[in-house]
């Protein structure tokens, strides 16, 4: 299990990780939002990877 966690403040909203990991992400407004902060998503990685201001923690 990996946790996942996203800084708000800081995210743009451009919907990369809902687009690539759904099951994880959304978005809610104009930011994303952790469905799932806990999980063994591999598309999680891949979202954290193609967050273009990297606001994604994998932990």
């Amino acid at each position: 299990m990996t946790k996942v966690t996203i800084d708000a403040e800081k995210c743009i909203g451009c919907g990369t990780c809902a687009a690539l990991c759904p099951s994880v992400f959304a978005l809610e407004g104009d930011k994303a939002k952790v469905l799932q902060s806990e999980t063994k998503e591999e598309c999680a990685k891949e979202a954290a990877d193609a967050c273009p201001v990297t606001v994604i923690t994998i932990a």
